[in-house]
C-alpha cells in the first residue's frame, strides 16, 4: 500500500502563511464537498468506514491527529498528520480511523463527491468482502 502525502506550497511573509488549493492542480480530483472536524474529546476515534468510490484529501489544518489506513489485504498503515501544508491522499477502498487528536486539532477533508450514504462500508467485514471482490 502506497502512502501518497501532498505538501502544498506555501505563500508567506511578515504577516504570516497562506496555503492555496485548486482542484486539478493540487488537487487531484475534483472537489464537490469540503467539512472539518474540531472538538474532537480525547480518546475519541472517528472514521470506521470506507468509500466505495469517493476519494479524499486530508488536511489537519491545527493542532495533529493520526490516521490508520487498511486496505483489507491484509495492509495497515499509520499517518501522522501535524502539518497545515500537507495533505493526505485517502483513496477510494480504503478503511479509515481517525484518532490521537490534539485538543486544538482541526482536520479538513476535500472530497471528490457530495455526501452520498450509499457510497460508505461502514462495517468492517462488509468492507473485506468488498475489496476482496473487487480484486476478484
Amino acid at each position: 500500500m502506497q502512502i501518497v502525502k501532498y505538501q502544498f506550497q506555501q505563500h508567506g511573509d511578515e504577516r504570516g502563511q497562506l496555503v492555496a488549493l485548486e482542484e486539478f492542480n493540487d488537487i487531484p480530483f475534483e472537489i464537490k464537498r469540503v467539512y472539518y472536524m474540531y472538538d474532537t474529546a480525547e480518546g475519541v476515534i472517528r472514521g470506521y468506514h470506507a468509500h466505495k468510490s469517493l476519494k479524499q484529501i486530508l488536511i489537519c489544518i491545527h493542532g495533529s491527529c493520526k490516521i490508520l489506513l487498511d486496505n483489507g489485504k491484509g495492509e495497515k498503515k499509520k499517518v501522522f498528520l501535524e502539518k497545515p501544508y500537507e495533505g493526505l491522499f485517502v483513496d477510494n477502498n480504503m478503511w479509515r480511523e481517525m484518532y490521537d487528536f490534539s485538543p486544538d486539532a482541526v482536520l479538513m477533508c476535500l472530497a471528490s463527491e457530495v455526501y452520498n450514504e450509499e457510497d460508505y462500508i461502514r462495517n468492517y467485514d462488509d468492507f473485506l468482502k468488498f475489496v476482496n471482490e473487487e480484486s476478484e
